[in-house]
């Protein structure tokens, strides 16, 4: 069970975290976290649900947590300085820090552009980064993050809108939430505490899924098919066309799937 003695137990003094807010339900860690980031709260404040009533993902959609099968955390950060063409980087840490706690454990995690972590080409895990602007300068950034952890934390496939799967039954054994939680905590500090957009791509990059496969991408009211070529300099995606012609495709209201994925 987690709890909030438990959790700090786990948090080293001085790391992202030390200022923790834990709730065995919560309607949704983000809007938690902003509640306490306008209110003043410190950076590296973290707020942990053990259930998620009301949970976010892209564009409104819900994010499912049931108690005791996942987690579900939001973090809040201070940059020093941080632009709007930067919230695609500040996405993808979350994303790499996930990837790297689920490396340390013996699992191999690729990112799904923009905002989803994926075990055995199954979503195992989703980012969620909202900023507050001044001008040009980010006054607060909220990095949440939810993780597959058990089984029971995976919806049921009428909910679902991309196949997905859990840390336990991609490793085959039991996973200590609390663990899991430190260790991506761990990874997120040391990408935040120097953050460059350069060295956040050039990580992606080489964890991005599907490079160099056919996808297909929806948004806008379009619809684009290609090769996965990489990021542009802004985390875009670059996709080959089949004429020949490379587009840079925003995050914004994209959605990407291989072509070979099958039904959810």
């Amino acid at each position: 069970m987690l709890s909030g003695e438990r959790l700090r137990a786990w948090i080293p003094a001085g790391a992202l975290g030390e200022h923790l807010y834990y709730e065995a339900s919560l309607s949704s860690t983000n809007d938690r976290a902003k509640q306490l980031a306008e209110s003043g709260c410190p950076d590296g404040t973290l707020v942990v649900a053990d259930e998620q009533t009301a949970g976010r993902g892209r564009e409104g959609r819900g994010w499912f947590t049931p108690a005791g099968a996942a987690l579900a955390f939001s973090v809040v950060l201070r940059p020093r300085s941080s632009s709007p063409d930067e919230i695609g980087g500040w996405t993808a840490v979350g994303a790499l820090s996930v990837c790297q706690a689920l490396q340390r454990l013996g699992a191999q995690a690729d990112v799904k552009w923009p905002n989803d972590v994926l075990l055995s080409r199954r979503k195992v895990a989703g980012v969620l980064a909202e900023a507050s602007w001044q001008g040009e300068t980010a006054e607060f950034v909220i990095i949440g993050i939810g993780v597959n952890v058990r089984m029971e934390a995976v919806p049921g496939p009428r909910t679902l809108d991309y196949p997905a799967t859990s840390v336990e039954t991609c490793l085959g054994r039991s996973v200590d939430r609390a663990e899991l939680l430190s260790s991506i905590l761990a990874a997120l500090g040391r990408w935040t505490a120097g953050f460059r957009l350069s060295e956040v791509l050039g990580a992606w990059e080489a964890a991005l899924a599907f490079r160099g496969e056919t996808v297909h991408v929806e948004g806008a009211g379009r619809a684009w098919q290609g090769r996965l070529s990489g990021l542009g300099p802004r985390g875009e995606l670059r996709l080959r066309l089949d004429n020949g012609d490379s587009l840079l495709l925003p995050a914004e209201a994209m959605h990407l799937r291989p072509v070979d994925s099958g039904p959810v």
